[in-house]
C-alpha cells in the first residue's frame, strides 16, 4: 500500500476527503466567496469592507497560496505584518474573521478538508472605553433640541438608542402614537458607488478606456457609469428589526413632530416627495447622514457639552437604561443586539448602580447593626 493511499484513507477516516478537480488558490476564492456568495448575504456596506481588506491585506499576502496548501504559519505572517504596518488588533481580528468565514464555506463545499484559520489564534483586543453623556448632559441635549427643526430625532434616539441609519430611515407607517410603540422596519445608509465601465481596472488605475469614454478617477464616485450607490433604505437583519415602546414624553414629542411635519409639507406643495419618513428635509427627501453627523456637532456645541459622537447617543441610551435598573435582556431586546455579552459592555459604565452597590456594602460591614 503507497503512502498516498494511506494518506487518501487517513482523510477519508478523518472525515476529510475534498472533492475531486483543480483547487483555487486563495485568491481565485477569496473572488469567489465575495462575488457569489458574501454577496447574496453581507450588506452592502458590510460587502465593501470585506472586499477592501481582501484587496489591501489577504489577496497580497495569502493570494497565490492554494487553499489546500495554505498552512496556519501564512495567516500568522500576515497578522504579524499588519501589526507591524501599525494596524489595531480590531483591524487584524476583522481581517481573520472573513478568511476564516471564507475558508469556512470551502470546507462546507468540499473544495479543502480543513479551515486552517480555526488553528490561528488572532490578536486579542483590549476593550475599548465606551463614550457616553451623563443623564446631565442628555438632558441638557434634548433642553437645545427643543423648538428646533426635527428636535424628537435626538429624542428617540436617546430614548430607544436607535442608531442613526435606523432614525433617518424610520417611517411613519410603523410608529403606533395610540400604542406608543415603534418598529424598526426600515434604515438608511450611504452605499459605494460601483464602476460601470467594462474594465474597472483599468479605470482605477486613471487610464483611458473606449469603455469608460470620459475616463475615471481612483475611486468609482468618478466613473461617468457609475451605479449602486449613494442614499438607500434597506431592511435590518436579525435583531435588529425589532419593536420598541416608546416612554410617554417621546409619544407626546412625536406628536409635535408629525404636526410640524404637516405644516411643512403643505409649504412644500407638489415639490414635497412622499417618502412617509419620520425624519426629513423640508421638502420631505431623505436627511443625508453627513448633514445628520453635522447637525449633531452644532446641538452639543450650543448645548455646552461634550463632543462625542452620534452612535454615543446610542451608547448612552443603553448606559441610562442599565443605571435605571432595566433587565440586561431587556436591553438587549430594545436596542437589538444579537449577541447579549454586546449589551453586558454597558453595565460597567453605570456609575449609579455601582455607587448604591458601593453604599449598601458600607452600611453591611461599618453601618448601624440592626440587630
Amino acid at each position: 500500500m503507497t503512502t498516498k493511499v494511506r494518506s487518501l484513507e487517513k482523510d477519508r477516516d478523518a472525515g476529510q476527503v475534498r472533492k475531486a478537480g483543480r483547487v483555487p488558490t486563495v485568491g481565485q476564492w477569496m473572488t469567489t466567496y465575495l462575488d457569489t456568495i458574501a454577496t447574496q448575504r453581507l450588506a452592502p456596506k458590510t460587502l465593501d469592507d470585506y472586499r477592501s481588506k481582501a484587496r489591501n491585506w489577504i489577496v497580497p499576502h495569502l493570494g497565490r497560496h492554494r487553499l489546500d496548501r495554505l498552512q496556519p504559519e501564512h495567516l500568522d505572517a500576515l497578522y504579524a505584518a499588519m501589526l507591524r504596518a501599525g494596524k489595531a488588533p480590531t483591524h487584524v481580528l476583522k481581517v481573520h474573521r472573513i478568511v476564516s468565514r471564507s475558508l469556512k464555506i470551502a470546507v462546507r463545499r468540499g473544495t479543502i478538508a480543513r479551515n486552517v484559520a480555526t488553528l490561528v489564534d488572532p490578536p486579542s483586543i483590549e476593550q475599548t472605553e465606551q463614550r457616553q453623556l451623563t443623564r446631565a448632559e442628555a438632558r441638557a441635549v434634548l433642553a437645545e433640541a427643543a423648538g428646533r427643526r426635527n428636535a424628537a430625532r435626538w429624542s428617540v434616539a436617546l430614548a430607544c438608542g436607535l442608531r442613526q441609519g435606523e432614525a433617518l430611515g424610520l417611517r411613519w407607517e410603523y410608529v403606533d402614537l395610540e400604542s406608543g410603540d415603534l418598529k424598526v422596519w426600515w434604515q438608511l445608509q450611504r452605499n459605494s458607488w460601483k464602476h460601470g465601465c467594462a474594465d474597472p481596472q483599468a479605470c482605477g488605475q486613471r487610464l483611458h478606456r473606449p469603455t469608460c469614454p470620459k475616463g475615471c478617477a481612483r475611486h468609482a464616485t468618478a466613473c461617468p457609469l457609475r451605479y449602486g450607490g449613494g442614499l438607500v433604505f434597506r431592511r435590518p437583519k436579525g435583531k435588529s428589526r425589532r419593536q420598541i415602546t416608546m416612554p410617554a414624553d417621546l409619544v407626546d414629542a412625536m406628536r409635535l413632530q408629525r404636526t410640524a411635519q404637516s405644516v411643512e409639507r403643505e409649504q412644500a406643495g407638489s415639490a414635497w416627495q412622499d417618502l412617509d419618513l419620520v425624519f426629513a428635509q423640508p421638502d420631505g427627501s431623505p436627511i443625508d447622514p453627513r448633514r445628520d453627523w453635522t447637525d449633531w456637532q452644532e446641538l452639543t456645541s450650543a448645548a455646552g457639552v461634550r463632543n462625542v459622537r452620534v452612535h454615543d447617543v446610542r451608547h448612552t441610551a443603553g448606559t441610562l437604561l442599565v443605571a435605571q435598573g432595566v433587565h440586561i435582556r431587556a436591553v438587549q431586546e430594545i436596542l437589538g443586539h444579537s449577541d447579549v455579552r454586546t449589551t453586558e459592555g454597558y453595565t460597567h459604565v453605570a456609575s449609579e448602580i455601582a455607587r448604591d452597590a458601593a453604599a449598601r456594602m458600607g452600611r453591611a460591614l461599618w453601618g448601624a447593626d440592626d440587630g
